[in-house]
């Protein structure tokens, strides 16, 4: 069997804002790293052996990463780092406020850009300083692969190449050898790998929230399977956190 930890990094400094994140690169709160040192306490606790990480390019999941892990004493776990495990790129609404954007568009019309499978919010305009393709972490990366919008869906057509490519072979190789594999990344990511893990349709998925800073643990078969899954922890407060994304203005 293999074991998949699935974390949402901790709350950041624009979740706290109530702002469009994306791509755009902010720190966690301080309650954030309080979420993040939580998450390392209830994998040690629940004796998860991690021993390979990966995370997104983003400071705030590459953060609330390093405190679970130095919650757990396992600072020296390998870590891979990739863009397509970064958060939905939200276009032209990243920086705004949710409640000023639904003052501005409409609320229904928000409601489209955040919670449908394949309609994107308006895209970054060419020059607009907000586009990736100047930021040296992406240097590397093809221009045409670097989003000015996406929705959902792009995520998912993003996220699932890389799951195949580099996180199945790692979970096969600890599945041998007891270990997990550690996934710290996003909401909007982390929805790409839960629809395929559980095969969540379309429609179903725009309802599935992802509270920040609890571990979603998997138990798979040798064929990738899901045996079971479920939050570390308190069920009760993992399910009124999800609620309160689910709450969020815009």
């Amino acid at each position: 069997m293999a074991e998949l930890i699935l974390l949402r990094h901790g709350q950041s400094e624009w979740n706290a804002l109530n702002l469009f994140t994306g791509w755009e690169d902010v720190d966690l709160t301080e309650l954030g790293r309080q979420e993040a040192e939580e998450a390392g306490r209830l994998l040690a606790e629940a004796g998860v052996d991690v021993r390979v990480l990966h995370t997104s390019l983003l400071t705030r999941a590459i953060r609330t990463a390093n405190l679970a892990l130095d919650a757990m004493g396992r600072l020296w776990v390998p870590a891979k780092r990739d863009w397509r495990l970064n958060e939905r790129h939200y276009g032209d609404l990243q920086g705004k406020n949710k409640v000023e954007t639904a003052e501005q568009y409409g609320a229904e019309q928000v409601k489209i850009w955040r919670r449908s499978y394949a309609t994107p919010p308006p895209a970054l305009p060419a020059g607009d300083p907000r586009l990736p393709g100047g930021d040296p972490r992406y240097r590397d990366v093809a221009a045409e692969q670097l989003p000015a919008t996406e929705c959902l869906k792009d995520v998912v057509v993003r996220t699932l190449p890389y799951f195949d490519s580099a996180i199945a072979p790692d979970l096969k190789a600890e599945a041998a050898r007891g270990g997990a594999v550690l996934v710290v990344a996003h909401g909007n990511s982390l929805r790409a790998l839960r629809k395929e893990l559980d095969s969540i349709s379309d429609e179903d998925i725009v309802g599935l929230e992802i509270p920040t800073g609890i571990p979603y643990r998997y138990v798979l078969d040798e064929d990738l399977s899901v045996i079971e899954g479920g939050y570390l922890g308190d069920a009760d407060a993992a399910r009124a956190a999800a609620e309160a994304v689910a709450r969020q203005a815009g």
